[in-house]
Order: C-alpha cells, then structure tokens, then sequence
C-alpha cells in the first residue's frame, strides 16, 4: 500500500515540485563560478548543443543553461523519473521521457529508440538537449556510445557540462550522486564541444565516446576544484 501511495500522481507531482523548489534554494544561496567565463556566449553561435552530464551530478545541470537557450532533457519513465521530470518542467525544461540501456531489451523497454528520435527531432528544430552521458545502473562516469550516435546522426556538437557545489551529501549509490547544499560556493564548468563526423565507423565513434568521457572527467575535477573539493 505504501508503495501505491508513493507512486500516485499527486504524491510525486509534490515531491517534484518540493525538488524544484530546493533546488533553487540551493542555486540562489550558493556562490557560483562559471568556467570559461564566456562559454554561453562562445557556445551561442553552435546551438543547439548536445549537453553531456553525468548521473548523480544532474540536479542543477538546468542552471548551467541561460534563459536564452532553449532546451529539453531526456529522463526515464522511471517513477523516480518523474519526479526529476516534475522538477525539471517547473525549472523550464522541456522534457522527453526515455533513457538508454546496454542491451537492445534495455533500450526497447526505456523507450529508448524512441526518445533517440524524438531528440533528433528537437535539435533540428532548435532545442538543446540535455542528457547523462552514462547508461543506468553502471559503471559510473562510464560513457554510453548513445550520445555519440546522437551527435553523429543529428550534426550537433556535444558539450560536456559538470556542476557541483562546496557543501554536498555524497550518496552511497552506483552513480555516486551528489545532494548538493545552500549556502556556500557552487561552480559550473563546460568543456570544449565535440563534433562527431557523419560517417563516422564503428570504430571512430568509440574515440568520440571516449572523447566524451575524457571531456565530462575533465570538467568534473575542475569543477570540484573550483569549490574547494579537488578529490571529487
């Protein structure tokens, strides 16, 4: 019965609006730093963009995009993810509920293909998406090749995105997610865009998904840096 309770619509709709609530706490009550500072601007002339993140580092990722910037975000049909899907509406996201797998069960069950073509879509007419570059449940800050292919059959660059703050909770989870706290310093961190070629091979695309994976680290540990935690 709990367990029904948790589920129902009303219950997740106040806890996704709770979340979007929170997390605007912790945006305006944090100090933040943007790095380059003049990514926005640098990256206006290349939209839309392909914004690659992690797992567990995805709550504020909304605030690294500018008003000007129009986008969705692509989020499981979990009911955890409709939770972040709830958030992510009220933080002015537009939203396409699917999510990757490392098996073609996986990818039909989460809606995968689908939401593979729904992005493509979104892009060619002008959103910006955001996505995790890792595949649920494993192994963390691990690239799936999804992206790349995204990349590749929609002609958008990919730009690597982190975010994170100086007073956090570090969850014990596979994703090692990150609940990041008011009141103290935050920074935002982009990487250099990757373009992914059109007839890229099997074999290329695992260099541009490394190239991702490499990009998201980089910007993760300078990010951290940036708020006083270089062991993130």
């Amino acid at each position: 019965m709990l367990k029904r309770i948790g589920r129902h619509p009303l219950v997740l709709s106040a806890i996704g609006s709770l979340l979007a609530g929170y997390l605007k706490l912790v945006y305006y009550t944090n100090r933040f730093t943007t790095e380059p500072v003049t990514i926005h601007e640098d990256t206006d002339k290349d939209l839309p963009v392909i914004v690659a993140m992690w797992h567990g580092q995805h709550f504020m990722v909304p605030f690294a995009r500018p008003p000007h910037w129009p986008a969705k975000v692509m989020i499981s049909k979990s009911a955890d993810g409709e939770i972040n899907a709830i958030a992510a509406r009220k933080l002015g996201m537009g939203l396409i509920r699917a999510s990757g797998g490392r098996t073609a069960h996986q990818i039909k069950k989460r809606g995968g293909m689908r939401g593979f073509i729904e992005a493509v879509r979104a892009l060619k007419d002008g959103y910006s998406i955001a996505m995790t570059a890792d595949v649920p449940k494993g192994p963390a800050r691990h690239s799936g090749v999804g992206i790349v292919q995204l990349a590749k059959h929609s002609g958008r660059p990919i730009l690597p995105v982190a975010v994170a703050t100086s007073r956090s909770i570090e969850l014990n989870s596979w994703d090692k997610a990150s609940v990041n706290l008011p009141f103290g310093r935050g920074g935002i961190v982009g990487g250099d865009l990757i373009w992914v070629p059109s007839d890229m091979d099997d074999e290329g695309l695992e260099a541009y998904r490394q190239k991702v994976e490499d990009g998201l680290n980089t910007a993760t540990r300078r990010v951290y840096e940036l708020v006083g935690r270089p062991n993130g």
